[in-house]
């Protein structure tokens, strides 16, 4: 028998990385949240790699910052070393990506979520969601417990009826030997959500006093780190930094795998789900890759309090047995020991086509999904679509209108986008490739994206706006400044532009030409001219990049005002695409299974064209004319 157990606001099912993010979001714009997870020592947990960041992903994390989520504040104090990547390149890939002390990660995480106002934490297991007249009125737990709420989001990671596979042994499992929700999913079959199976895996960790690391190349982190959080102020985080060791495969290892392909269970058929593209196993790597001699192995320290080391680049489902032959088969882990080994895992997935920008799920109102139950791969995946989902279950709540971020504002409206509109056939992962206004998504200028956005729904505080206000005001203060401050062809600013290999002076020039030019760096220009202003790096660097790039800025600015055209021309939710004369077959049928927002969204679906684009603006207006008249 079933007991009412208690009334929320908003109810989280599900306490990784997206469910965290969406709990504190919710909580923190006012809204009595419970945050249900089945294991409390699971909370955050990195059931994978033991890092956050990185192309794209690492973008990620500033934006999450940027509105006033925690993942990144959370791995600025719990780092044990910070990179960035791409240094080489343009700034708009630039990425950067720490290494987590993945227990100190998780518990930093659980304190935080316990000391937040509105936001009860507890442990239990979710079966099955209280529906009614299509609309979710809260979920019923294994102990019988009844809980209400106006919102629920669903962020169930890889536990909808989990199954995990080691070689020839196979069992119902969720990632790390947790138990697996397995009537949630029926519960989710039940109410006709189209479910799809995926597959991801993880490779073995082995003892660090095992490895002999004369036979690796370390990898150190940066000397003078960057940070996640724009809150965390350089030089205040001072974490002693552990180093990576990167060795490679072997042919002794491509031998191993190649003689024991007939025991893989992705080759044998034990597996179902589709795997990741971007992540494939290393079983996976030597046959698609059979003309590659070698791969990549990165051995990462799990933590300051741990001997574990993380394998990265050998996931696997290979027998037991096999895994520690091919560990010993490469260089530096001859005589390794395996302390985890590593496993796949298969889950349940929705079709993310049926939901809404907002995440919102088009056929239950009320219910929000996001993380890895949408089909996407990663922590920072995960957490970005969580304080999204968690931000738009509390405007639900408070009858306000959803927050949906465009391709052209964040790496988050890309993932969205992607995922609603397009959906996915594998685990989906953020790439810098896949967003067309990337130089305008930069890892430096989430804040002046998003903060404005945090702000108004009441995630960033008044002081820190009033802080980004300052540095905004700053910024541009110093790009003024340096448009009318002239270098002159003195001794000092000869020398150092002929040290630079940059043309000398001839006369006086303004101060924003000189730092145009590409060999040139803020810095030089802070030894030609005195600066009046007290900038920090990031303005500084903010500074460099705005004037380097001004006029890519402006022409992808400028492609970007056209897309908002088009994402302005909204579609009513009633149309019916079988009335638009006109539009070919397949693209009604696209059109009437998304039921696209805008006409922005409505050219993004793969099959839709520009002529059914064209005539469905044309039906619109008429559709407005008639709606106009009856009113």
């Amino acid at each position: 028998m079933g007991y009412h157990a208690g009334e929320y606001d908003v109810i989280v099912i599900g306490a990784g990385h997206a469910g965290c993010e969406a709990a504190l979001a919710s909580a923190r714009m006012g809204c009595n949240t419970l945050l249900l997870t089945i294991n409390l020592d699971m909370v955050a947990f990195m059931p994978c790699n033991p890092s956050i960041g990185g192309p794209a992903k690492g973008h990620v994390v500033r934006e999450i910052d940027a509105l006033g989520g925690e993942m990144g504040r959370n791995i600025d104090k719990t780092y044990i070393q910070l990179r960035m990547l791409n240094t080489g390149k343009g700034p708009a890939v630039h990425a950067l990506r720490a290494q987590a002390d993945k227990f100190s990660y998780q518990h930093k995480m659980k304190e935080t979520i316990e000391a937040t106002p509105n936001l009860t934490l507890r442990q239990g297991m979710a079966e099955e969601l209280i529906v009614e007249d299509g609309i979710c009125k809260g979920l019923i737990m294994k102990t019988g417990a009844e809980y209400y709420a106006k919102s629920v989001v669903l962020t169930t990671g890889t536990y909808l009826r989990g199954k995990v596979i080691m070689g020839e042994l196979m069992y119902e499992s969720g990632p790390n030997n947790q138990q697996p929700s397995v009537k949630l999913s029926e519960s989710l079959r039940k109410l006709g959500f189209d479910l799809v199976r995926f597959k991801t895996g993880t490779p073995p960790r082995v003892h660090g006093d095992t490895i002999d690391f004369s036979k690796t190349e370390i990898q150190p982190g940066d000397d003078q780190p960057k940070f996640f959080s724009f809150e965390t102020k350089y030089g205040s985080n001072h974490n002693v930094q552990l180093p990576c060791w990167l060795t490679y495969t072997s042919a002794n290892t491509h031998q191993i795998i190649n003689d024991n392909l007939h025991r893989a269970p992705m080759f044998s058929g034990a597996i179902e789900g589709t795997g990741p593209r971007y992540c494939p196993s290393i079983e996976d790597k030597i046959v698609r890759f059979a003309d590659k001699a070698k791969h990549q192995i990165f051995l990462e320290p799990e933590g300051h309090s741990t001997s574990e080391y993380y394998v990265q680049g050998l996931s696997t489902s290979m027998p037991e047995e096999v895994q520690l032959e091919i560990l010993r088969s490469i260089p530096g882990l001859e005589k390794v020991e395996m302390m985890r080994t590593g496993y796949a895992i298969e889950y349940d997935a929705v079709v993310p086509t049926q939901l809404k920008p907002s995440l919102e799920t088009k056929l239950v109102s009320g219910l929000f999904t996001a993380g890895q139950i949408n089909g996407t791969s990663g922590y920072e995946e995960a957490a970005g679509q969580g304080v999204m989902a968690g931000i738009n279950a509390a405007r639900k709540v408070q009858e306000k209108e959803a927050i949906v971020l465009d391709r052209s504002e964040g790496y988050i409206g890309v993932l969205i986008d992607d995922l609603v509109t397009k959906g996915t056939s594998e685990p989906y992962r953020l790439l810098t490739s896949r967003a067309e206004y990337r130089l305008l998504l930069r890892h430096d200028n989430a804040d002046l994206r998003l903060t404005p956005i945090g702000h108004e729904i009441g995630l960033i505080s008044d002081e820190r706006y009033e802080r980004f206000l300052n540095k905004k005001s700053l910024v541009e203060q110093e790009i003024e400044r340096l448009s009318t401050v002239k270098v002159k062809p003195e001794p000092h600013v000869q020398e150092l532009l002929q040290s630079l290999e940059s043309v000398q002076l001839t006369n006086s020039v303004p101060a924003i030409s000189l730092l145009r030019r590409p060999e040139i760096e803020y810095k030089h220009i802070e030894q030609m001219t005195m600066s009046p202003f007290e900038l920090d790096e990031d303005m500084k660097e903010q500074v460099g990049i705005q004037v380097k790039y001004a006029g890519y800025i402006e022409k992808q600015s400028n492609q970007v005002d056209r897309l908002r055209k088009m994402e302005k021309k909204k579609i009513p939710d009633d149309i019916v695409y079988s009335e638009v004369h006109g539009i070919a077959t397949e693209a009604k049928q696209k059109l009437a299974k998304i039921r696209p927002i805008s006409i922005g969204q409505a050219s993004r679906i793969s099959g839709v064209t520009p002529s059914d684009i064209s005539i469905l603006l044309v039906y619109l207006e008429h559709y407005n004319r008639v709606i106009a008249a009856r009113g």
